[in-house]
């Protein structure tokens, strides 16, 4: 059984078994591959980086080298059972539109970010600098960061947007679930994770 990070295991008990999934900005595939082995899913990974997609290709996971932000035209809609995006939302130009196309493909849309609202950031922006924790390791210069959000931020959005939160989480300091970080989360949590289903269309 390949190992996963807690954030990732977390995601893989809420993946039914037999689901069709769509892990976007899959990485090394480590999560699909859990899911293959573990609860018989089929589906693909989407991946930028030409390493990461030749260990996709070693882990025997199905992988297209594709920009998230280049869109999803070539899936049809409600064409996954989940689409899963971990720890890309905030790398990428037009974060919203993402999700609305997250939520065209798939019956539900998986994602996890960190949050920008957490108390570390929080300090470091009232000393005058960037902040730099767990759940954002890279300096302002070096980071893939463009559009960070709070967890009242994403809430919000999703209310402007009217996308059901069907499931949510919080991680704190090394991705444990705790108290406080489930109490505040926009204060104590590092990473959140939620569970989407896009707006159902009016009547016509």
């Amino acid at each position: 059984m390949i190992a996963l990070r807690p954030e990732l295991r977390i995601i893989a008990e809420w993946i039914e078994p037999g689901a069709r999934v769509l892990d976007l900005g899959c990485g090394d595939g480590a999560l699909l591959a859990h899911l293959m082995q573990s609860r018989e899913v089929s589906g693909y990974g989407l991946e930028i980086d030409p390493a990461n997609v030749l260990r996709c290709i070693e882990n025997g996971v199905n992988v297209i080298e594709a920009d998230i932000d280049a869109g999803l035209e070539e899936f049809g809609d409600q064409s996954f059972d989940y689409v899963v995006m971990s720890q890309a939302l905030q790398a990428l130009q037009h974060p919203d539109l993402a999700i609305q196309e997250i939520l065209r493909v798939g019956q539900v849309g998986v994602l996890t970010f960190p949050n920008f609202g957490h108390w570390r950031a929080r300090t470091q922006l009232v000393r005058g600098r960037m902040p730099m924790t767990p759940a954002l390791p890279s300096r302002w210069y070096a980071t893939e960061n463009i559009h960070l959000c709070t967890v009242n931020d994403f809430e919000a959005l999703c209310q402007e947007q009217a996308w059901s939160i069907l499931r949510r989480n919080f991680t704190g300091p090394a991705q444990r679930q705790g108290w406080l970080s489930r109490t505040i989360p926009n204060l104590f949590a590092e990473s959140a994770l939620y569970m989407l289903k896009g707006a159902i269309p009016a009547a016509a």
